[in-house]
Order: C-alpha cells, then sequence, then structure tokens
C-alpha cells in the first residue's frame, strides 16, 4: 500500500493547525511541519499535538521553503496543504484509489475558497452561493473554486517552481508525467480573515509577485498574476494593462491575459481596444459568461445597444440563471427601443436578486428615462424597502415626488431618510426646501 505524507510550511499559525491537522488524521503515514519564523505558539502547538517541526529559514520564496519541507518527506506520495485549509472528510475513503493509480505522477485538486460575500471572486471567476455540507464552512455565504496540484508522488525530479503561486505542476509536465483530477475538496478559510490580516497579505503577496517577475522577466504567467494583483486587489488599471499586454505578447494563446487585458483597458475607458483583446480570448478557448458580459458592456457604453444585447445574450446562455446580465439585456433592449421585454428582463432580474441594489438602480433609470414617474416612483420607494439604503436612494426616490408634484410623499420619503441616515445634512437641507413648498400648498388647501 503506498504511503502519504502531509507537507507544510507555517508561520504564526497557532489558530488553524490544529484543525488542519485534525483533518488529515487517519489519512497521512507522515506529517511533516516547517515553520519558517513563527512568533506565535505554532511550534508548540504543532509538538503539542504529536507533530515534529523543523525550522527553515524563509527567504522570500515560497518554492524554497516548500522544497525544504519536501526533502524531509519519507513517503511515496505527498499531500500539500496550508494551516488555513482543511481536507474534506471524504477523502478518506477516496485517497486509497488515488495512490494506488500508476498512471499518473499527480493530481489537481479542487480548492473551495470560502468568502464574505456573493459579490466576490478570484481571478475571473464569480463567487457561487454556498450549499457545503462541511460544518465548518456553512457559516460563509459564498465560495469560489480554482484547482491546484495538490497530491503527487515523491519524486527527485518532482519540485515547487515560483517564488510565488508555487507548484509542482509544471514539473509534472515537463518531465512527461501525467496529471490526473482528484475527486476530493480541500477547504480554505484564508480568505475570509479579517481586514487587517488580509491587507498584509496582499501587501506580502504583491511585493513577492515582483520579486518572481525579476527573476523570470519572460515568465506569461507571472506577469498575468502581477497584473490580477495590480488590477483587482490595487486598483492600479494602468499598470496591470501592461502587465497583461506584456503576457498576451510572451503568450499570444493566453486566453485568461487577454481577457484580463480588456478588463483593465475597459476600466480605463479603452472600449474599442477592449473588445479586441476579448475578442482574442474568445479565440483562444476562454468563453466565459464574465468575458461575453464585458463586451456587452463596452458595446453599451459605445452606444451599440444592439451589439450589446447580442454579447448579453450569449452571456446569458452560458450563465442563464445570472440576474446581472439579465438587467443588463433588460436595460439595453428599452435603449433599443424594446421598453416592454426590457421592463419585463429588469423586473424577473429583481425578483430573482431582491437584494441586489444595482438591478433596482437599473430599473429605476430605465422608467425615468421612459418618463414614466409613476412606476420610477414606485420602483424607487420599492428599492428602500429592499436593500438596505443609503441617503441618496431617499434623495432620488424623494426627487422623482417632486418632478410629480408629490410633495408630502416627497417630505414623508425625506423623513424617513433621516430617521434612516441622521448624519446626511443633504436629506435635512431637501427636507427643508420640500417642507417650505408644502406651506403655501397647505395655506391654499386650507
Amino acid at each position: 500500500m503506498p504511503t502519504l505524507a502531509l507537507s507544510t510550511i507555517v508561520k504564526n499559525a497557532e489558530r488553524d493547525l490544529p484543525d488542519c491537522l485534525a483533518s488529515v488524521r487517519g489519512i497521512v503515514d507522515q506529517i511533516v511541519i516547517a515553520d519558517t519564523g513563527s512568533t506565535d505558539a505554532s511550534k508548540e502547538v504543532a509538538r503539542g499535538l504529536g507533530v515534529k517541526v523543523i525550522s527553515i529559514p524563509w527567504e522570500n520564496d515560497f518554492s524554497k521553503a516548500r522544497n525544504l519541507a519536501l526533502s524531509k518527506v519519507t513517503c511515496d506520495w505527498v499531500l500539500m496543504l496550508d494551516a488555513d485549509e482543511r481536507i474534506d472528510p471524504g477523502a478518506a475513503s477516496l485517497m486509497p484509489g488515488h495512490l494506488a493509480n500508476k498512471n499518473v505522477a499527480g493530481y489537481q485538486v479542487t480548492i473551495r475558497n470560502y468568502r464574505s460575500s456573493l459579490t466576490e471572486k478570484v481571478w475571473d471567476r464569480p463567487a457561487r452561493p454556498n450549499d457545503s455540507e462541511y460544518a465548518p464552512a456553512k457559516q460563509y455565504p459564498a465560495y469560489v473554486d480554482h484547482e491546484n496540484v495538490r497530491l503527487f508522488r515523491r519524486d527527485p525530479e518532482i519540485y515547487f517552481v515560483g517564488r510565488v503561486h508555487e507548484t509542482v505542476g509544471h514539473r509534472i509536465l515537463e518531465t512527461g508525467r501525467k496529471l490526473g483530477t482528484a475527486n476530493f475538496l480541500i477547504h480554505h478559510f484564508g480568505m475570509v480573515a479579517d481586514d487587517q490580516t488580509m491587507a498584509r497579505k496582499l501587501f506580502f503577496y504583491r511585493e513577492l509577485g515582483r520579486q518572481k517577475l525579476v527573476d523570470s522577466p519572460n515568465d506569461a504567467q507571472a506577469h498575468l498574476e502581477m497584473g490580477i494583483m495590480e488590477l483587482e486587489n490595487f486598483g492600479n488599471a494602468e499598470e496591470a494593462s501592461r502587465h497583461f499586454e506584456r503576457s498576451c505578447e510572451l503568450n499570444s494563446k493566453f486566453g485568461v491575459a487577454w481577457f484580463f487585458a480588456g478588463k483593465s483597458q475597459f476600466q480605463l475607458g479603452k472600449y474599442p481596444l477592449a473588445l479586441r483583446s476579448f475578442e482574442r480570448a474568445e479565440a483562444a478557448g476562454h468563453n466565459t459568461p464574465a468575458i461575453a458580459e464585458l463586451a456587452g458592456d463596452a458595446l453599451y457604453n459605445l452606444g451599440n445597444y444592439e451589439g450589446a444585447i447580442a454579447c448579453y445574450r450569449h452571456s446569458l446562455k452560458r450563465s442563464p440563471e445570472n440576474a446581472q446580465v439579465e438587467s443588463k439585456l433588460g436595460l439595453a433592449e428599452a435603449r433599443a427601443g424594446n421598453a416592454a421585454p426590457g421592463l419585463e428582463k429588469l423586473h424577473r432580474a429583481i425578483g430573482r436578486k431582491p437584494a441586489n441594489a444595482e438591478l433596482h438602480d437599473r430599473l429605476i433609470m430605465v422608467e425615468v428615462w421612459l418618463n414614466r414617474l409613476p412606476d420610477a416612483a414606485k420602483a424607487a420607494e420599492a428599492k428602500l424597502y429592499t436593500v438596505s439604503p443609503c441617503a441618496d436612494d431617499f434623495l432620488r426616490a424623494a426627487s422623482i415626488r417632486v418632478q410629480m408634484c408629490d410633495w408630502a410623499q416627497a417630505a414623508e420619503i425625506l423623513r424617513q431618510g433621516i430617521a434612516k441616515c441622521p448624519d446626511s445634512e443633504s436629506l435635512r437641507r431637501n427636507l427643508a426646501k420640500v417642507e417650505q413648498a408644502l406651506g403655501p400648498l397647505s395655506a391654499s388647501l386650507g
């Protein structure tokens, strides 16, 4: 029977280690924990659980650290986990079959990254509602899956590559070996850490990404990773765009790089250029709902509503339940002169996701644009009671009532807004104006 070792590197992981190690109990034959300089009780916690800990230097290089830990493994196979990860309980019965497969040298494993909101994503993958049966994960509303090689044979030719976002997958393929796909999950909780912890991680990984580019300036993947870091985490679209474009130069068939190149160009307002990048992404096989949606957004912003409609429909074919895209399709149809079907889609999208503020905003905008003020007022006031409104939401609802000369209802909405947002000077100022207008009106009615 092939043997299996857990290999992990840790630093200041005293809170996570017990649950991580408990998840592999009965699955692994050996545990190798390499500490890279903890200042908390990580080493003591591990030793208290009966695990031997080695200390290794930290040289701003994840691969070096992981390979040092790997050198202490004596089993036939290696499972790699971080301290904030847990292997799914179902893996225990599945692992022997994976280890017995003589045709593969490693397995891509699905890593389930739990998120605090459905609006979050990992790279270009949107979050999904969390329906996990894994008890420690049930408190989180969303997750995003990605894959990485986490189970592999111990072999001197199989080792980690990359200062950050390190993997053994490249070595397995470079040496002519085969990769399989594991049918168990790894649960990852590192993305639901507190804001301070996440901020420290982002700056840390950003610096490692820059050093990785110094090591490998012609690595398309490294430029992609750095571009995503700058775009998604630091909002630097200009710098991100340069990395994505360089990635595409280095690998013209890198579909995900073309997608992100288009996304950064879109954010910079370079819509025709973004559309060309999206076309290259599709041609390279990166056929995702997001790419068709963003192409639709670019065409909409260029005033090409019919083109936007076609793209949004294409996106919905790939993701039929996407209320956001259905709402955008409804907006584009209304702007193209097809008000009735557009409004129907806008209402249906809200019915699917009533707590999504953007969906309400599009409906209100279309009703106002169509000069259907009673319906616009109804939509604006519905938002106040469906989502968590801000002062601007009350101001907009009141302003529609003012346009209808419904001063009493406008005043009532503003009063409700002040009760909800007592620090809003804008609400108080506008209420004073409405009440001033109501005074003469009340006198004439009296």
